[in-house]
């Protein structure tokens, strides 16, 4: 975005405010002038310590209407449960093969992993390539299963997962610009939800210290955390 573009949708927003979910949501709206259907993205700061493991706050929740976004999952398994995954849908399945393309070439044209158990052992070896790109597949998020169906049918309804990085920063989106306003709030209210609910025990003080909503290229709009622990809380 030109610096004049970028200046004239900033000036929409009042840095010193802290806005209601729908007030942030609208103004995020405002916001989005590319030509393109910018992401709509949520960054929530966390009092947790991300290096204890038992403030470790990650979880999945399925967006009420969904991301917006074509997902393309890729799918260990085999022999029945390969072409479960086919006939769910899945972009690509198998298992030697696609791991070979992934090791050998770097490849990584794809959103979502999702593995049968029985073939961790294999999918572990690529944990250089996978890991750093948050593309593991995790039995705590549902993408290791032998119900390959059903994890498919999650996805595509749109189901997130999201993870508190270092700086105990949780970035999820929560859909795109051009999805309606009250759309985007439910979205929105639903990852909320579902962080304040994994809130860990050991977390002391408070929990929800800033949340920010922001389009892929406009700037961030804060919003009010007492108002949105009372909605969600």
């Amino acid at each position: 975005m030109a610096g004049k573009k970028y200046k004239a949708v900033a000036a929409l927003v009042d840095r010193t405010k802290f806005y209601s979910i729908e007030e942030a949501i609208g103004l995020a709206k405002k916001t989005a002038r590319t030509k393109f259907d910018e992401t709509v993205d949520l960054a929530v700061k966390l009092g947790v310590d991300p290096k204890q493991a038992d403030q470790m706050v990650r979880g999945t929740v399925v967006l009420p209407h969904g991301t917006g976004k074509k997902v393309k999952i890729l799918v260990f398994a085999k022999g029945e449960k390969e072409k479960e995954a086919r006939d769910s849908g899945a972009d690509y399945a198998g298992a030697e093969d696609l791991a070979d393309k992934i090791q050998k070439e770097g490849w990584t044209d794809f959103d979502v992993v999702v593995a049968t158990p029985d073939i961790m052992g294999l999918v572990g070896k690529l944990g250089k390539v996978l890991g750093p790109r948050g593309l593991m597949p995790n039995p705590k998020t549902g993408t290791v299963t032998f119900d390959i169906a059903k994890a498919i049918k999650d996805i595509r309804a749109g189901k997130v997962e999201y993870r508190v990085e270092k700086a105990g920063i949780v970035h999820v989106p929560v859909g795109k610009a051009s999805f309606d306003e009250n759309k985007l709030a439910d979205n929105a209210k639903a990852v909320l939800e579902s962080i304040v609910k994994a809130k860990p025990s050991s977390s002391k003080g408070k929990y929800l210290r800033s949340a920010t909503v922001s389009t892929t290229m406009g700037p961030g709009i804060k919003m009010d955390t007492a108002l949105v622990e009372k909605l969600v809380g």
